[in-house]
């Protein structure tokens, strides 16, 4: 094969795959969904540090989604989130299970159970988590901004987004919820 051929053949190639991703993308369609092509509700994925002055690390991970089918139940979402906070050797880390999400723009609330810890205070209890995906320099805030963990706490509740990530670690995506309305 002449070089004017393999080139034009690899050129084809990239252009038929980058037209596939893009068609992907555009639709929405997510490999969690349960129709090929159909977009999940919503989601929150991403890893980020928060920034501290004082050389805290806090780092917090998501992987939260709500399927199509569940458009309309918020307390349907699955997976888990978790976080991290160590300085000079000391802290811990939870887990929670994903009990409820809902987004609007660029913000996803989250809200779970921990089911697993190191931290005593928070061992089965429910967490939430905002964040705020702006693209640049994304923000989180967390229902135990009081230092409390709340007996109580109810599904998809948290506090806004007050922290600003470590620059350069921010990578959450929000996936906005489309709520579907009665049109009667």
């Amino acid at each position: 094969m002449n070089r004017r051929t393999r080139i034009t053949a690899l050129t084809a190639a990239l252009l038929i795959t980058a037209g596939a991703a893009g068609s992907a993308a555009a639709s929405g369609g997510d490999p969690a969904s349960a129709r090929p092509g159909e977009r999940e509700a919503a989601a929150l994925t991403g890893t980020a540090e928060l920034y501290r002055p004082a050389g805290d690390d806090i780092t917090f991970s998501f992987d939260a989604h709500l399927a199509a089918k569940d458009n309309m139940d918020p307390q349907a979402a699955t997976g888990t989130f978790r976080f991290s906070h160590y300085k000079n050797g000391q802290g811990g880390y939870a887990v929670a299970k994903v009990d409820c999400l809902t987004t609007g723009g660029k913000v996803a609330v989250v809200t779970g159970v921990v089911t697993e810890t190191d931290v005593d205070g928070f061992r089965n209890k429910r967490v939430g988590i905002s964040v705020h995906d702006d693209g640049k320099r994304d923000r989180l805030g967390y229902s135990w901004i009081t230092e409390e963990v709340y007996e109580e706490l109810p599904p998809c509740m948290s506090a806004a987004p007050f922290e600003k990530v470590k620059a350069g670690t921010g990578d959450f995506k929000v996936l906005p919820w489309h709520m579907d309305y009665p049109t009667e």
